[in-house]
């Protein structure tokens, strides 16, 4: 990445401001001011998470807002309450408060003697969500947005379900919050009464894994804070940003085809990062699209931004399986409009083991008959994460190493290219022998020498098969006509290379196993649908280029300790437990320019043994330390769930300490939870 440290505008930045809310607490905000903005006022640029400004997310933020601030605009990065070295206690994702304070902070920015009274907000992941969370709010002074790697759906397209399946990554996440909400504010900024402030964290933010999964179906508590319940909400521009590598991409296409504002969409080979630190690349120059569209639609600069086509998509290239890449080979593509007129709905209808492309001559034999599907539970361990967050390899590997366990549908080798755009799509004829089911559908790009690369997939529970909101129970052996969406995907297959779909059962632990054993019976004369999207090359090539990417100077850190990642899957012929151990140590570092040293460690597990699928279990464990000079504390968290036929089994484990080297750690705080939660039709 290139660095850039001379900016039109010079920057001075602020470490602390408090901003006052009406009841009395005070959110803590970081700034990036031009020097002259008292004189020159420029637009506000807010960024609004419960990351930690201080520390956690300071890296990020010093090649961001000194960057876009230096264009001309005053950057806020503003720790949520409760977070961070803000007031107050965060007990949950995306509640009222969180978007009154935010719209609290808008007002005040377009107050400040520095600001022209024009604000923008943007963010990725939790700062994408309220990005589009508080553009339906319509607080006055906000007049466009960015939102990357983010859904406006909170149940279908998020990290907790999936199809109505639950997510090992509902786990994932439960465990990151627990750990941050669990962190102390910092002395230098709250002064001395960091410890009680730290005590109320503790005592209250609570384990969110409980509230997530007292809410299985798409009830209003998923749906108060979901924008895709009245689109007509959102009133200021909107630009949506993902990579096919993450797990919010979906939203983008929905965004473009029922917002009716200014809108883009872009979409790389990105995972869960903003694309000028994308992995898989390539990254681009996305501060400078940023810049441009800040520019645009804050000072009203004619700079042809709306004169682009609505969606810009990275077309990938057919690449060898591998569950971790520097690079995704391809080019890019672009749509006038979404749903657009030039991709086109190509059906393919699955007959015993083959695909063929509807109104092709009909295969011998290949009138309807029933195909049986029982997967072994280790379907699933190569599937990777459901987001990958670019600490690779958690992207999927070979698929040959999962379709023995499934049902495989393939074309004949291609005559020509075909170029996938868009959401596929599985309808089929299924009954169950049991009343709660999954399935899972693969979209593989098969080599000619039978490597198996996944394109794309999406799994279902099938008692969601009529919506999320009143799923129904399964009637065994009553045969049900299902349509299961898989994830967007731009994928060239090549010629003389196959295209395979593959139906299974079990999909763990990505997605988590069914109460009990499933046989499927799967009717052949189903169909797979592929947006195919003829080449444009003319068009294509005309694109703007995005340029390599760019960015402010890099934070100064210190390494103390080499920290550790791996991905491992074990299997223990003995007692038949299979494991997959996921480690993320960043290790121990310094902060040069305030002398914090942070160390955070990351560890999982998930397991099953034989084919018990009551067997399935997660662990999560995180350490967290923060120290400097005679400030030295250490968070741990521990969280297991594992489930039975008829609930889910949580436990979980919080301490914090004070660190003293020369009396002894003091634990300061201790808590237990032990939960059970029914199933409902999960």
């Amino acid at each position: 990445m290139q660095t850039v440290t001379a900016f039109p505008r010079e920057v001075r930045a602020i470490e602390n401001t408090f901003i006052t809310m009406p009841d009395g607490a005070r959110l803590a905000a970081r700034m990036w001011l031009p020097v002259d903005a008292d004189t020159d006022p420029v637009p506000a640029v807010l960024e609004y998470l419960p990351y930690r400004k201080r520390d956690s997310t300071r890296g990020r933020d010093a090649l961001n807002h000194p960057y876009i601030a230096g264009h001309g605009y005053a950057c806020v990065r503003v720790d949520m309450r409760g977070s961070g070295d803000s007031d107050g206690v965060l007990q949950d994702e995306y509640l009222p408060a969180e978007h009154d304070d935010a719209c609290e902070v808008i007002a005040w920015l377009a107050r400040q003697p520095w600001c022209d009274g024009n604000v923008g907000m943007m963010g990725i992941s939790w700062g994408g969500f309220n990005s589009l969370q508080v553009a339906s709010q319509r607080p006055p002074a906000l007049k466009a947005i960015i939102s990357a790697s983010a859904t406006e759906d909170l149940y279908v397209d998020n990290m907790h379900y999936m199809g109505g399946c639950l997510l090992s990554d509902n786990l994932s996440e439960a465990t990151v919050m627990f750990a941050f909400n669990s962190l102390p504010p910092d002395p230098a900024i709250v002064g001395d009464s960091w410890r009680e402030m730290w005590l109320e964290r503790l005592r209250g933010s609570g384990l969110w894994i409980e509230n997530w999964l007292e809410h299985q179906h798409r009830d209003d508590y998923w749906k108060r804070a979901s924008v895709n319940e009245d689109y007509s909400a959102v009133r200021c521009p909107v630009l949506a940003v993902g990579g096919w590598a993450d797990g919010y991409t979906n939203a983008i296409f929905r965004l473009m085809e029922h917002l009716d504002v200014p809108r883009k969409g872009l979409i790389g080979p990105w995972g869960h990062k903003y694309p000028h630190l994308g992995v898989p690349g390539p990254a681009i120059d996305f501060l400078a699209e940023v810049v441009r569209w800040w520019d645009y639609w804050l000072k009203g600069i004619d700079n042809g931004v709306m004169d682009e086509p609505m969606v810009r998509a990275w077309m990938q290239n057919s690449v060898e399986p591998n569950p971790s890449y520097a690079q995704r080979p391809g080019r890019w593509v672009a749509e006038p409009s979404w749903p657009s007129p030039h991709v086109e709905q190509r059906r393919y209808t699955f007959g015993r083991h083959i695909l063929t492309e509807t109104g092709a001559a009909a295969q011998e034999g290949d009138e309807p008959r029933p195909l049986f599907l029982q997967s072994p539970m280790s379907v699933g361990m190569f599937a990777g994460k459901w987001a990958s967050y670019a600490a690779t390899p958690d992207l999927p590997s070979d698929q040959r190493e999962e379709d023995g366990g499934a049902l495989v549908f393939e074309t004949e080798s291609l005559d020509e290219p075909l170029e996938i755009l868009g959401l596929p799509e599985v309808e089929l004829e299924v009954s169950s022998d049991t009343p709660v089911a999954m399935l899972a559908a693969r979209l593989s790009d098969v080599a000619p020498n039978g490597e198996a690369t996944r394109v794309t997939y999406g799994v279902l529970n099938l008692t969601h098969r009529d919506g999320s909101e009143h799923p129904t129970p399964l009637t065994p052996g009553r045969k049900y006509r299902i349509r299961l969406p898989l994830n967007g995907a731009a994928q060239v297959v090549p010629a003389g290379h196959r295209v395979r779909l593959s139906l299974s059962t079990s999909y763990f632990p990505l997605a988590w196993p069914p109460p009990e054993p499933v046989t499927l019976t799967v009717s052949t004369g189903g169909t797979l649908i592929l947006p195919v999207r003829p080449p444009r090359d003319e068009d294509d090539a005309r694109l703007r280029d995005l340029g390599e990417p760019r960015a402010a100077e890099k934070l100064a850190v210190t390494r103390l300790r080499q920290g550790e990642h791996h991905w491992r899957t074990v299997r223990d012929l003995e007692s038949g437990t299979s494991t997959l151990e996921i480690v993320d140590d960043q290790g121990s570092f310094r902060i040069d320019e305030i002398g914090t040293v942070v160390s955070r460690a990351t560890r999982e597990w998930f397991s099953f043994r034989g084919n018990d699928v009551n067997s399935a279990r997660g662990e999560t464990q995180t350490v967290r330390r923060y120290e400097r000079d005679d400030w030295r504390t250490e968070v741990r968290t521990r969280t297991v769930l594992t489930s039975t036929a008829t609930d889910f089994v949580i436990t979980a484990d919080l301490d914090a300490f004070e660190l003293d080297a020369a009396h002894g750690d003091r634990r300061v705080y201790s808590q237990n939870w032990h939960r059970r939660i029914p199933r409902q039709l999960v």
